[in-house]
C-alpha cells in the first residue's frame, strides 16, 4: 500500500453479484435515468455527444475506491467485468446502450484507497499506455481521509502541483478530461471537521478544471443539494462510500456532464 493506502474488505465493495442487488440496481437505474432520457434523445445532445465523443472512443474512469467499486482488475480493458458495480458501470452502460453505434470502449482504473500521488505514479501503465480519448477523474477524498484518521497529510500546495502534473501528461496525449469534485455527506457529527481540510481541495479541483479547460463536475454540492431531499445516509452511509442510488446520483451528472461538453 502506499501513501497510506487503505484497502476495503469485501464487505464495502458495491459489486453487483447477487439477484437481489441486480434487482435494486434496475429499480435505482429506472429512477435516476428516466429523467435523462429527454435529454440524451434531444437534437442539441446528441449533436454534442457526437462532436465530443467520437466513435471507438476509449474512456476511462480514473480514481480511488468510488471509482474502482469491486472491478474485475483482469478484465482486458473495455470488457464490462472491468466496469466495477457502480457509476463507472452505471454511465458505460447508459451511454452504450444509447450508441450502440459509436462502438464506445470503456475502462474503469479505480484502486480503493488511491490518494492523488498514487494516481500519478500509475498515470502511464494504467491510463496513458491504453491511449484514451476521454479521462475522467474522481480523487481527493483519501487525501482528506488519511490525514484525519491517520496523520498523513496531502499539503494542499503538493495536492495542487501533483494533480497538475497528472492533467499536464493527460492534455498532452491530446485527451479530454472530466473532473469531479471530491465529496463527503455530512452523516455523522465528526464530518464537520474534514471540512477545513477538504474543501480547498476541492476548490483545487475547480480552478484546475478552469486551468485545464476540462469539464467540471461540482459533485460536492450535487450531493449536499440531494441530501436537502433525502438524509445523507441514503445516499453513502459511511458518509464517503455511495449507495446505489449514490452512485446512480453520481452516473446522472457524469451524463449530464458529458452531454454538454464543449
Amino acid at each position: 500500500m502506499s501513501h497510506g493506502e487503505l484497502r476495503l474488505g469485501s464487505n464495502n465493495r458495491r459489486t453487483v453479484t447477487t439477484r437481489g442487488s441486480r434487482v435494486r440496481l434496475i429499480l435505482v437505474w429506472l429512477v435516476f435515468f428516466s429523467p435523462l432520457l429527454p435529454l440524451l434523445h434531444s437534437p442539441l445532445a446528441l449533436c454534442l455527444l457526437k462532436a465530443m465523443i467520437q466513435p471507438k472512443d476509449h474512456i476511462v474512469f480514473y480514481g480511488d475506491s468510488i471509482t474502482d467499486c469491486g472491478r474485475n482488475r483482469d478484465a482486458a480493458p473495455g470488457e464490462e467485468p472491468g466496469w466495477g458495480g457502480g457509476y463507472a458501470q452505471m454511465a458505460s452502460a447508459w451511454l452504450s446502450a444509447q450508441k450502440p453505434e459509436m462502438n464506445l470502449v470503456f475502462s474503469n482504473k479505480g484502486i480503493g484507497g488511491n490518494r492523488v500521488y498514487d494516481l500519478e505514479e500509475r498515470l502511464e501503465s494504467d491510463v496513458l499506455s491504453l491511449r484514451p480519448d476521454l479521462v475522467s477523474i474522481l480523487i481527493g477524498i483519501n487525501d482528506v481521509w488519511r490525514e484525519v484518521d491517520s496523520n498523513i497529510p496531502s499539503p494542499l500546495d503538493e495536492f495542487r502541483a501533483c494533480y497538475r502534473r497528472i492533467l499536464e501528461r493527460i492534455n498532452g496525449a491530446g485527451c479530454e478530461m472530466i473532473l469531479l469534485d471530491p465529496f463527503v455527506l455530512h452523516t455523522r457529527p465528526d464530518i464537520e471537521s474534514w471540512r477545513p481540510i477538504l474543501d480547498p481541495k476541492i476548490e483545487v479541483v475547480r480552478e484546475l478544471a478552469q486551468e485545464f479547460a476540462a469539464t467540471h463536475i461540482a459533485l460536492d454540492e450535487v450531493f449536499q443539494q440531494a441530501s436537502e431531499k433525502r438524509k445523507p445516509e441514503f445516499w453513502a452511509g459511511d458518509a464517503v462510500h455511495p449507495s446505489f442510488a449514490g452512485h446512480a446520483l453520481i452516473a446522472q451528472s457524469w451524463l449530464q456532464a458529458a452531454s454538454s461538453m464543449r
